[in-house]
C-alpha cells in the first residue's frame, strides 16, 4: 500500500512540475492528489501517527484528530497569505508602488542594478518575493525601454528578491510556513539569515557589474507618464508596509498565531482605504442603497484580485504532504537519509538545489515532517535559506522567477546560460557564510 500511495504522490508531483507542458493548472493535481491520499488512508484504515518532537518518535493517533490538526496548521498559513495579499492589492489600488520610482534617479546601468537589487532585497522581506518582483519589474519597464537590457535586470531582481525573502518570516511562503509552524522565531531568523542572505544577493550583483550587459548608461529611458498617481498613494504604501511589518511584533507581544495579527493589520489598512476612497465602509457585503459607492470599494476590488488558485494549491499540496507525514513515511525517510548522508548541511543544500527543479513549498512541507529538531535549531534556519534562495538557479525554480518569466518573456535556456551561474555563486557563498557564522560566531 505504501508503494501505491507514494506512486500517487509522485504522479501528482510530476503533474505539478510539468504544469506548463501539460497546460493544466498545478492546483488541479494538488487537490486531486490530496483528496485521493486521505481517502485511501480512510478506506483502508491505515494507521496514522503524530511526531513527538521531544522524544523524536512516532506516536499513534486517530485519523480525525490528525486531519483536523493538519487542516488547522494549513488554514493558519492560508488565512495569513489572504490577509497579506489583500493589503498588497489595496496598496496597488491607490497606485502606491509608484512612489518607489522616485528613488530611481541615476541612468547608470550599474547604479540601476544596485538600486533595483537593494529595493528587491528590502521589499521582498516585507511584501514577499513574488509581489516585490512584480512591482519592480513593472517599474523597470517604465525605466528601461529595450527588452534585451531589461531581462538582465529582471534576472538579478529574481535573485535579490529570493534572497531578501529568505531572512524575513513574511518574505517567502516557505519561510512563513516554518515561522507559523513554530520552527523558527523572528529574531533568531533575522540573526541567522540576514547576513547570509545579503551575501547571496551581493555576490551575484558584484559579479554582474563586470559583465558587458551592465556597462555604460541607460540612454533610452522612458518618460514618466504616471500622471494619475493617487494623492493618497504614498500614505497607503507606508501604511500597508508598516501594517505587514507589525505582524511579527504582534506575535511577539501576544504569543498569538500570526494570522490574528495579519487580520488586525488588514482591518486597519482597509479602514483607511475606505475612508480615503470616500466609499461606504461595508467590507462584508454590498449595500444596495449605496451600491454606487460600494462598487468602488478598494477592499472589494482588492479581494477580487486575490490569486485563489495559488491559495487552493497551498491547501492541496500541504495536506498531501501531511498525509505522507501522518503515515510516518517522511519520518522514516529522514532516518534513512541521515544514515546515508550523516552531514545534515549536505542534505539541506541538496534540498536547496532541488527547490530549483521542483516546487519548494512541498519540499519544505516535507522537511517539517522529516526532521524533529526543536524550535530555532540552526537546521530550520538553513532549510529556510536553502529553499528560499536555491530556487533562483532556474527561472522556473521560484514564484518570483516564474512571474518574471511571464512578464518579460524570459526564455528558460537564456536564463540558464546567463543568470543561473550567478544564482549558484550567490547560493554557495550564502550557504558557506551561514555555516561559518553558525559554527564560529553564533
Amino acid at each position: 500500500m505504501e508503494i501505491t500511495l507514494i506512486t500517487i504522490f509522485t504522479l501528482g508531483y510530476l503533474a505539478i512540475t510539468l504544469e506548463h507542458s501539460l497546460k493544466i493548472d498545478k492546483l488541479i493535481p494538488a487537490l486531486a492528489m490530496m483528496s485521493i491520499l486521505w481517502a485511501m488512508i480512510s478506506v483502508y484504515h491505515l494507521p496514522v501517527y503524530e511526531v513527538d518532537t521531544l522524544l523524536r518518535e512516532l506516536k499513534p493517533s486517530h485519523l480525525e484528530e490528525v486531519l483536523l490538526h493538519h487542516l488547522g496548521k494549513t488554514a493558519e498559513i492560508i488565512i495569513f497569505l489572504l490577509g497579506a495579499m489583500t493589503i498588497v492589492e489595496i496598496i496597488d489600488y491607490f497606485n502606491g508602488f509608484a512612489t518607489i520610482k522616485k528613488f530611481i534617479k541615476t541612468k547608470s546601468k550599474k547604479g540601476l542594478l544596485v538600486i533595483f537589487s537593494l529595493l528587491a532585497f528590502i521589499l521582498s522581506a516585507i511584501i514577499d518575493n513574488l509581489t516585490a518582483t512584480i512591482v519592480l519589474i513593472t517599474i523597470l519597464q517604465k525605466v528601461v525601454k529595450k527588452r534585451n537590457t531589461r531581462i538582465w535586470f529582471a534576472g538579478l531582481i529574481v535573485i535579490a528578491a529570493n534572497a531578501g525573502g529568505a531572512w524575513s518570516p513574511i518574505g517567502d511562503v516557505t519561510t512563513t510556513m516554518l515561522w507559523i509552524g513554530n520552527k523558527v522565531t523572528t529574531l533568531k531568523l533575522i540573526k541567522y539569515l540576514l547576513i547570509p542572505s545579503l551575501v547571496c544577493m551581493v555576490v551575484p550583483v558584484l559579479l554582474a557589474t563586470r559583465l558587458p550587459a551592465f556597462k555604460g548608461d541607460i540612454s533610452d529611458a522612458l518618460e514618466d507618464k504616471d500622471g494619475d498617481t493617487h494623492k493618497y498613494g504614498a500614505a497607503m504604501l507606508y501604511l500597508g508596509l508598516s501594517a505587514i511589518v507589525f505582524v511579527p511584533v504582534f506575535k511577539t507581544l501576544t504569543h498569538l498565531p500570526p494570522y490574528v495579527g495579519m487580520m488586525l493589520s488588514l482591518a486597519v489598512v482597509a479602514t483607511f482605504a475606505e475612508y480615503f476612497s470616500s466609499a461606504k465602509i461595508n467590507i462584508t457585503s454590498i449595500d444596495v442603497e449605496h451600491e454606487e459607492y460600494s462598487s468602488h470599494s478598494p477592499v472589494h476590488s482588492s479581494l477580487s484580485k486575490i490569486e485563489l488558485p495559488s491559495i487552493l494549491f497551498f491547501l492541496g499540496i500541504l495536506l498531501a504532504v501531511a498525509a505522507l507525514e501522518s503515515l510516518g513515511m517522511l519520518f522514516e525517510f529522514a532516518g534513512s537519509l541521515n544514515a546515508t548522508i550523516p552531514n545534515s548541511d549536505v542534505v539541506v543544500m541538496l534540498l536547496g538545489i532541488g527547490s530549483a527543479i521542483i516546487d519548494n513549498v512541498p519540499l519544505v512541507a516535507a522537511s517539517t515532517g522529516m526532521f524533529s529538531e526543536m524550535m530555532d535549531h540552526p537546521l530550520w534556519h538553513f532549510i529556510a535559506f536553502s529553499a528560499g534562495t536555491g530556487g533562483s538557479m532556474l527561472i522556473i525554480g521560484s514564484a518570483a522567477g516564474v512571474v518574471a518569466m511571464g512578464m518579460e518573456r524570459i526564455e528558460f535556456f537564456w536564463y540558464l546560460k546567463k543568470i543561473s551561474w550567478l544564482a549558484l555563486a550567490g547560493f554557495i557563498a550564502g550557504s558557506l557564510t551561514f555555516i561559518l557564522m553558525r559554527d564560529f560566531i553564533l
